[in-house]
């Protein structure tokens, strides 16, 4: 339990009114009372006594809560808390509100019939609240009699109606009192009105505290460095802001994530500003000129910058770098996600963390990387937490474990439902001892025979959407490409056409070519059309051995290894995720391949479309053929 009687009132509010009085501009004019409170240097009233109080209670049939009563002990009453109540009750002015604003009816309007009890309760707090504002900027104080704590302290709910939010809730009166106070801060800290620097014990303090907070945060120590942070940006610190926002964009969070203060300065820009247009460009709703609006007080060059790297960013172009051995790191680890080992990627940044120098005292962490589209997707909160606690930019601290790689191996997972439940149909083919680079060559034809630059799935169908021929007898595969293990390359498409066994013709072949090469194509989930799988092993350009399972139908050919037999997983399995799950770990046993599930789902990579897994139409076969424009 929270002793809040031990607070110590008196000393809280002697020092907000000296900091208030002070921050008043010389010749301003004011008003009788802020004159006398400025002279005073009291923003308060005579104490209340204790039968004053008892009366208060007397009229209003209810006991205050203690850090109330302890306030009025002090001062009967309160001028300027924070920016919007100019005056806050004491023991004569504090009332009943008896939705006297209406806002209990207006708030009930907006429930249905599906809204629960405790939504019409927070509605009917314009009913019971006990209203302590009585002179503000259409700003309402309501302490809640029914939200009580062990302490017996009421709730205080504040609401401004040009805030479009919902009232904001404080435990009790002192924290109503501390967020006042960090309002009043916060609005001077940033009233840029060209007057004296508003400066004061509490201002000093909260400085050094960011200080420690940056240091902090560069020995690994990111917990409470973000703590710190959060608390002197609420009293509108400058440095904090951009200081916390580093540390936030690393968690993953973009929601009001500006590093304000820092993106404009050109020391800080060439890390940042990638991360402020990433996240521009994520929304492509916003009209582009809103971008200029988080640069304010940046130069023509800078904005000029800005709108360069969107265009990147739109392109998929933009390459992070960065100097020293945290840079040459960055290169390694872009070949290393770019065929797919996102986990090789992520060890080697990490393995250079420690190296890495920030570009100038605001700097915490290297954060560019993120707006790369090779490097970005390695990015999650945990990876983000490994690296904020890693110790960094030349400070001493005790580097942590690392974080769990997010691929599992082998090709089991494929097996595994996805969180939109679309990975029902895929296919792959594997090759050995072939670089990726060199598999459009096996399986593709003419200008398809070329890789894209590294793409999303989606960003890669989509780049195909000015597509003016559609066939019914092709079935080109759009495949992403990269490493299958140690010496296996692979060609993925998670988005197949219809398995269609009368006109399928394997790949494996002409992929096989003076090598090994492994064909899957598994349906055995598919939503649509019969269940199936098919898997096929080629050899120096000659097919060894295939099965096709279909509809309940086995075909086979060749000397299939005892541990591929189908016989084993198509015997009476009524569990076709499990059979699924069975052939494809024993498909990664035996030829030692898996396949980057992380790069696959979240990651970038390159594409091509590949020759069509379907023969020719034979005479007399129908066939319909699409030709746009």
């Amino acid at each position: 339990m929270t002793d809040i009687t031990a607070f110590d009132w008196r000393s809280f509010l002697l020092g907000w009114s000296g900091e208030w009085a002070d921050s008043l501009p010389d010749g301003e004019t004011r008003g009788e009372d802020d004159e006398t409170a400025r002279r005073a240097r009291w923003l308060g009233f005579p104490p209340a006594s204790e039968e004053r109080i008892a009366d208060m209670e007397e009229r209003l049939g209810r006991r205050m809560p203690p850090s109330y009563r302890e306030f009025l002990k002090v001062s009967d009453g309160w001028r300027h808390a924070g920016g919007f109540v100019r005056l806050l009750a004491g023991t004569g002015d504090a009332r009943w509100h008896n939705d006297a604003s209406g806002l209990a009816v207006a708030f009930e309007g907006y429930l249905d019939e599906n809204a629960g009890p405790e939504e019409w309760r927070e509605a009917d707090l314009w009913r019971r609240g006990l209203q302590l504002d009585v002179e503000s900027d259409i700003t309402y104080v309501l302490m809640d009699p029914e939200d009580v704590d062990e302490d017996g302290e009421w709730a205080v709910y504040t609401w401004s109606s040009w805030l479009a939010a919902p009232p904001k809730r404080h435990a009790n009166f002192l924290e109503f009192m501390r967020a006042m106070h960090r309002q009043f801060h916060s609005l001077e800290a940033h009233s840029g009105d060209g007057e004296t620097e508003f400066a004061n014990d509490t201002t000093r303090e909260l400085d050094i505290q960011v200080e420690e907070a940056r240091l902090e945060a560069l020995r690994g120590g990111w917990e409470r460095a973000a703590k710190a942070l959060d608390e002197a940006k609420e009293y509108g610190r400058p440095r904090a802001a951009g200081l916390g926002d580093q540390i936030r964009r690393l968690l993953g969070q973009t929601y009001m994530v500006r590093f304000k203060g820092l993106v404009t300065d050109p020391r800080y820009a060439p890390e940042l500003l990638p991360l402020l247009v990433a996240e521009h460009a994520a929304h492509s709703y916003r009209d582009d000129s809103s971008l200029t609006f988080h640069l304010q007080g940046a130069d023509d060059e800078l904005v000029s910058l800005a709108y360069a790297i969107l265009e990147e960013v739109r392109r998929g172009t933009y390459r992070y770098t960065a100097a020293g051995p945290f840079g040459a790191a960055v290169e390694r680890a872009r070949e290393l996600a770019r065929w797919g080992d996102t986990d090789g990627a992520w060890r080697t940044l990490m393995s250079a963390v420690p190296l890495w120098e920030p570009l100038g005292p605001d700097h915490l962490a290297p954060l560019g990387w993120v707006a790369d589209p090779v490097l970005g997707p390695l990015l999650t909160p945990e990876r983000g937490r490994e690296l904020l606690s890693t110790p960094r930019g030349g400070q001493p601290g005790e580097a942590p474990g690392p974080a769990a790689g997010l691929d599992p191996g082998g090709l089991a997972w494929l097996a595994e439902p996805d969180p939109g439940g679309n990975r029902t149909s895929y296919r792959f083919v594997l090759v050995e001892g072939v670089e990726p680079e060199e598999l459009p060559g096996r399986l593709a034809d003419g200008d398809d025979a070329v890789l894209s630059r590294p793409m999303t799935l989606w960003e890669a169908r989509h780049a195909l959407r000015d597509k003016r021929e559609f066939s019914s007898y092709d079935d080109r595969a759009l495949m992403a490409v990269g490493r299958a293990g140690p010496g296996w390359s692979f060609a993925f498409d998670g988005d197949p056409a219809p398995f269609g066994r009368q006109r399928f013709v394997s790949p494996a072949a002409a992929a096989g070519a003076g090598t090994r090469a492994v064909v899957v194509w598994s349906g055995l989930r598919a939503w649509y059309g019969e269940s199936f799988f098919h898997l096929s092993v080629a050899l120096d350009g000659a097919e060894q051995y295939a099965f096709t399972y279909a509809d309940g139908e086995l075909e086979q050919s060749g000397e299939i290894p005892r541990a591929l037999d189908p016989s084993r997983f198509f015997g009476g399995q009524d569990d076709v995720a499990e059979v699924e799950r069975s052939l494809l770990e024993a498909v990664a046993g035996e030829f030692g391949a898996s396949l980057p599930r992380h790069a696959l789902v979240n990651g970038r990579l390159h594409t091509f479309t590949s020759r069509s897994w379907t023969r020719p139409p034979r005479d007399g076969e129908t066939y319909a053929v699409v030709r746009i424009g």
